[in-house]
């Protein structure tokens, strides 16, 4: 591996320095184990001695299971005590009722292994801050919430509503007697709790947030035997302590800019405790259709440095940011309510400008972080040195074999065909244990239609999130070729929207609706958590505004055993989608890591393997999807593409990210 200059230099400044000095494990829990971090007076104090806390997300869901370890090495290496991540209901109890925490049977399973983070975050030299939900953001899929939730007709998110608790209560009552295994008072790595995830955010017209709602919550942490130090984060400037409970909950600040004026309201709210930022933003995250975000890096390690010297303990958000793998992206509703029109989906990509980018390699903020907690951290620990990163392929290009066009899709190996009078939403049908349909796509279809020439169909209300019509297998709606196009027929900004759908009559034709999910809110105020359904469900389906029912629905999943045993295979002679399109690596040694180059295509998913690796979008940002290692292996391995429009005739890898420009 070359180094850059500037990691050569940061590297020469600590050579040689840490080698004798005890880990943090040693220094802080020599003489065994008395207390855990203590927030009671300015400054924290861990078993007894003073903590400066230094730590970096990482969310465990957004990184291979076998690349936790290399992660966490890499996070340890640039100086930080500490790794943080939050903890997503939505995968741990993916149906009403079933839970996962690495041996579930879920299609995210090998993600879950919980203890198997925090056994290995120990190894690393780590202490662990939990950010545990139930919401939490993170600007993933439904800010954490599993999408059964909304089947329930009352629904008070985030409140001390009746039916809300009885399902957090059950979560918390499994979760957290695993994770109060882990405490480092029980001489596990975890050193504090986050409850709830700005709460104080959440005011909003007639709503203020609910004391009473966090005190439940506290509740539910002493009865599940959680002793060490609990806190909230928001920002104290903008929402003073409305998203706390002071005296029970250490109050921390989440920004981005002038730390000083933050720390100044944090200690008019709670003189005489520890000062502690809990998200820095390093960077920032990417919506479909938009510029790549990017945070300078010189302004950044300013920024953190402003807030060492302060000082004050802090966790930068994101350390690495990793991917949304599969259709586990979040969204935005902006500031409608109730129609969707404000949707703006997040990109498979969580890359968030990091210090280590996205397949884990490091950037010039990693070696500013370095640098300058090399120069102001008050304890010394040893501090391993900076691993090698993990080798890049460009594989071969490999072609299109075969596909399956959504017509055949449906016809041969249809999944679930739900006879319905009426268009509903995924989240209704009566699937997975009856609780419903949480990702992927979802087809309505109407048979044995008469057309007239010129009949113009017409979808009631905002489509969540985008629509592609064919009649008789053939696609009629137009496609996505600019962010232009996100205003016309098939997305979701407009109501009501119309298509022709033929120029010529059409006896006992088939209308099929392909419907994609891409993203369910995951932020925003209460009042728009009940909306976030998808599919089509705000209004009805018209022909020549006659209202159409007697539908049959298909949802498509695409989970693993399904796209593994896919059978109406034909050799490929169309490039005119929807449909799925097939294709094999070969690879003769160990798998590297690479990118699928998806520059060619126009829009869809892909999948490894039987691994939902992430959407696609000719639009941008994003142009590449990440495919690490150990989705890989040794010997053939199958990729099939969704396309949604227009395919190509081939695959291309690359060795990084490329990112598009508007």
């Amino acid at each position: 591996m070359v180094l850059p200059l500037l990691v050569t230099l940061t590297l020469l400044l600590s050579s040689g320095t840490t080698q004798n000095l005890p880990t943090n494990y040693e220094y802080y829990t020599s003489g065994g184990i008395s207390s855990g971090l203590n927030a009671d007076q300015s400054y924290f104090v861990l078993n007894g001695k003073n903590f400066s806390l230094y730590s970096g997300a990482m969310h465990y869901f957004r990184v291979p299971r076998g690349y936790w370890r290399d992660r966490l090495q890499k996070l340890r290496a640039a100086g930080l005590n500490t790794v943080e991540t939050y903890i997503a209901w939505n995968l741990h109890e993916p149906e009403n009722g079933v839970f996962d925490f690495g041996e579930g049977g879920s299609e995210m399973e090998d993600f879950l292994h919980l203890e198997e983070l925090l056994t290995t975050a120990k190894e690393e030299d780590l202490f662990v801050i939990l950010r545990s939900g139930p919401y939490i953001c993170a600007e993933y899929n439904f800010g954490g919430f599993p999408s059964w939730l909304l089947r329930e007709e009352r629904m008070g998110f985030r409140t001390t509503e009746e039916t809300y608790m009885k399902y957090v209560t059950r979560y918390f009552n499994t979760l957290l007697p695993i994770l109060a295994k882990y405490q480092f008072t029980k001489g596990g790595p975890i050193i504090a709790f986050q409850v709830e995830n700005e709460y104080g955010n959440q005011e909003y017209q007639t709503f203020l947030p609910q004391k009473e709602y966090l005190e439940e919550l506290h509740q539910l942490f002493v009865q599940n035997s959680i002793v060490e130090l609990l806190v909230t984060s928001d920002s104290p400037l903008s929402h003073q302590d409305k998203g706390t409970l002071p005296g029970v909950f250490l109050q921390t600040a989440n920004l981005g800019a002038s730390p000083e004026k933050q720390f100044e309201k944090l200690l008019e709210l709670q003189p005489n405790r520890p000062l502690m930022v809990m998200e820095f933003w390093i960077g920032w995250f990417d919506f479909w259709g938009n510029d790549h975000a990017t945070r300078d890096a010189n302004t950044m390690k300013g920024i953190y440095e402003r807030i060492l010297t302060y000082p004050a303990s802090v966790n930068i958000y994101m350390f690495h940011g990793g991917t949304n793998f599969g259709f586990t992206n979040g969204a935005s509703l902006g500031n409608t309510l109730f129609d969707n029109s404000g949707f703006e989906p997040i990109t498979t990509s969580y890359d968030y400008d990091s210090p280590l980018t996205e397949s884990g390699d490091y950037t010039d903020k990693y070696f500013n972080i370095r640098e300058l907690l090399i120069q102001h951290s008050p304890v010394k620990t040893y501090t391993p040195d900076v691993p090698n990163l993990n080798p890049k392929i460009a594989y071969p290009v490999i072609s299109i074999e075969k596909e399956i066009l959504l017509s055949n899709l449906i016809q041969y190996d249809a999944p679930y065909v739900i006879e319905s009078e009426n268009v509903v939403a995924m989240e209704k049908l009566d699937i997975n244990g009856n609780s419903g349909q949480s990702y992927g796509y979802i087809v309505y279809r109407k048979e044995n239609v008469d057309l007239a020439a010129n009949t113009v169909l017409k979808i009631g209300g905002h489509i969540c999130d985008t629509a592609v019509v064919s009649v008789n297998g053939v696609r009629v709606s137009p496609s996505l070729e600019t962010k232009n196009d996100l205003d016309g027929f098939g997305f979701w900004r407009l109501a009501d929207s119309t298509l022709v759908l033929t120029t010529d009559e059409k006896k006992g034709a088939t209308v099929d609706i392909l419907v994609e999910n891409w993203g369910r809110i995951n932020g925003g105020k209460i009042t728009q958590y009940n909306q976030t359904f998808k599919g089509l469900w705000q209004g009805d389906v018209y022909l020549n505004d006659n209202r159409v029912s007697g539908w049959k629905i298909i949802p498509l999943e695409f989970k693993k055993s399904w796209t593994n045993n896919l059978e109406a295979w034909s050799s490929k002679t169309s490039s005119l989608g929807p449909a799925l399109y097939y294709a094999s690596l070969e690879i003769s040694d160990e798998p590297s890591d690479t990118y699928i180059d998806m520059r060619s295509w126009t829009k869809g998913l892909v999948v490894v393997n039987g691994i939902p690796l992430g959407k696609y979008a000719k639009i941008g940002p994003q142009q590449a999807l990440y495919l690490p290692a150990p989705f890989l292996k040794k010997g053939y391995n199958s990729i099939i593409v969704f396309e949604h429009y227009k395919s190509a005739d081939q695959l291309s890898f690359t060795t990084g990210q490329i990112w598009k420009t508007a």
